[in-house]
């Protein structure tokens, strides 16, 4: 109980802790919308499409400059993004291809870029494979405070644009049909995965940041079939992700935040699959014992109605 409260005190693992929170928290909630419009693989696209964008704002500059590496990250999260559209739109090649295809270019070439740096002989490079799995440890007040802003802007937005981001998720035929710009919005939400998968990538990593969004968003998926309280549940499990991993990871020598908090959302979904009630696998096995228990009563019936008549 000791160690927790010297965590809690200690203004290091808080902004870690504050931020780990705030990236969970934004990263669920933009993921409830890339998972039910059958986009999981896209968060997944677009953090291995970062990579490059790191190891070029890095090359150019010289400096390991948090800004520059969100910046050179969102610009290769774009490039990619219109990438996967313009080959959607102008070939017969189906979406999921198109993200397997981004993915695989994207990070191979920024596993050479990396690859390339480090044998450069540049002494500044240390600590930029680094965000190949996060470091999170690594977070200072200033990058807490961008990412703060970021989880911010993101989630006002999810908020404002709630309805037209719920019709292009179920209908966006008809969204299309009621004059909404469908090709437009497609893109923002495109946009708005880029972002939060730009402001994780410290703190998780690109290999693991698909994992943050899609996760939180699925295990909440089973606990309602309300599409508002989906995304607020999303959020909230993605701040527990990124609480709890945080505690564990302080609480430990060497032990990486990242990893511990896509186990730990991925421990809430286990839990989800198992407890939560409708969907989850014990209220399906109490429904069918349920149902088996009420067809022998029904067929015991006109069983003991026979027998007595025969008597």
């Amino acid at each position: 109980m000791m160690d927790w409260l010297n965590i809690l005190l200690d203004p290091n693992a808080q902004w870690i802790l504050f931020g780990s929170m705030l990236l969970g928290l934004s990263s669920g909630v933009i993921g409830s919308f890339a998972y039910l419009r059958k986009q999981s693989l896209m968060g997944d696209a677009l953090s291995h499409a970062a990579l490059p964008g790191v190891c070029i704002a890095f090359m150019l500059s010289g400096s390991k400059s948090i800004f520059l590496f969100l910046l050179g990250a969102a610009v290769a999260g774009v490039i990619a993004t219109f990438g996967i559209g313009y080959i959607t739109r102008n070939t017969r090649i189906k979406q999921d291809s198109a993200l397997a295809i981004i993915l695989t270019v994207f990070f191979g070439l920024g596993i050479v870029l990396l690859t390339q740096i480090q044998h450069s002989g540049n002494g500044n490079q240390s600590g930029l494979d680094k965000f190949l799995f996060g470091q999170a440890a690594s977070m200072m007040l200033s990058d807490v405070v961008i990412m703060a802003v970021i989880s911010i802007v993101l989630v006002s937005i999810c908020s404002l644009l709630f309805k037209e981001f719920k019709l292009l998720s179920f209908d966006p035929g008809f969204a299309r049909g009621i004059g909404y710009p469908v090709a437009f919005m497609d893109q923002l939400i495109m946009f708005l995965i880029v972002v939060a998968v730009v402001v994780g990538i410290q703190a998780v990593g690109v290999v693991l940041m698909s994992a943050l969004l899609i996760t939180p968003a699925v295990s909440a998926r089973y606990w309602t079939e309300k599409l508002g309280l989906m995304v607020v549940l999303s959020g909230l499990f993605g701040a527990l992700s990124g609480l709890i991993g945080t505690f564990i990871s302080a609480s430990g020598n060497n032990l990486p935040t990242g990893p511990l908090t896509v186990l730990v959302a991925t421990g809430i979904f286990v839990i989800s699959v198992i407890a939560a009630p409708r969907r989850g696998v014990l209220s399906k096995l109490l429904l069918r014992s349920s149902v088996r228990n009420q067809m022998r009563r029904e067929q015991s019936g006109p069983q003991m109605e026979r027998r007595e008549k025969a008597v």
